[in-house]
C-alpha cells in the first residue's frame, strides 16, 4: 500500500494528524533531530521475531526507555525474541528500516503480526509516527490510532516496561 492510499484511509476515517515533512531518518535519534520535541510523544518501533520466525512482532513504546527482550517475551508468551531482517519487515509489512511504525500495518491483512504497545505510552496526548515512509512523521491521539487499528483488524496487547 502507498503512502496516499494511507492519507485517504485516515481521511475517509475522519482521523485527524499533523504532518511533518523532514530529511531521511534511520534511527530515533535522528528523528529527534528532525521532528520538533512539543509535538507528540516520539516513539520507538521495532519489529521483532520470536526464535523460531513463527510470530512476528510490532513493538512500540516511548523513545526515552529501553527494551527488556526477555521481559517482552515472556509477557507475549513467546520464546526468546530478536530484530527481524529488513528483508522480513519488507516482505511482513512492505516498507524499510526506518519507517516502523503501526501505520504499516495497513500492509498485513491476513493479521500476521502482533502489535504490542507499551502501557505508558498509550497514556500520552499524541503519539509520533511514519505513515510508510521514513521521509515524513505524522502526529495522531491514541483514539485516532485505534480507530485505524480496528480498520485493519490488529488488536492492541499491551505490556509494561
Amino acid at each position: 500500500m502507498s503512502y496516499q492510499t494511507l492519507f485517504e484511509i485516515l481521511k475517509k476515517l475522519d482521523i485527524s494528524y499533523e504532518h511533518i515533512e523532514h530529511p531521511p531518518v534511520f534511527t530515533s535519534e535522528q528523528a529527534g533531530q528532525s521532528v520538533p520535541a512539543n509535538r507528540g510523544v516520539p516513539a520507538k518501533n521495532l519489529f521483532l521475531r520470536d526464535k523460531k520466525g513463527k510470530r512476528h512482532f510490532l513493538v512500540m513504546l516511548n523513545d526515552s526507555k529501553d527494551l527488556d527482550l526477555a521481559a517482552l517475551a515472556q509477557q507475549t508468551g513467546s520464546s526468546r525474541l530478536s530484530l527481524a531482517s529488513p528483508e522480513r519487515l519488507h516482505s511482513h509489512l512492505g516498507i524499510e528500516p526506518g519507517a516502523v511504525s503501526p501505520l504499516a500495518l495497513i500492509n498485513d491483512p491476513d493479521r500476521k503480526i502482533e502489535l504490542w504497545i507499551d502501557q505508558d505510552l498509550w497514556q500520552a496526548d499524541s503519539i509520533q509516527c511514519h505513515p510508510l515512509v521514513n521521509t515524513a512523521t505524522w502526529i495522531l491521539t491514541p483514539t485516532g490510532l485505534t480507530s485505524f487499528l480496528q480498520q485493519t483488524g490488529h488488536p492492541i496487547h499491551f505490556f509494561t516496561t
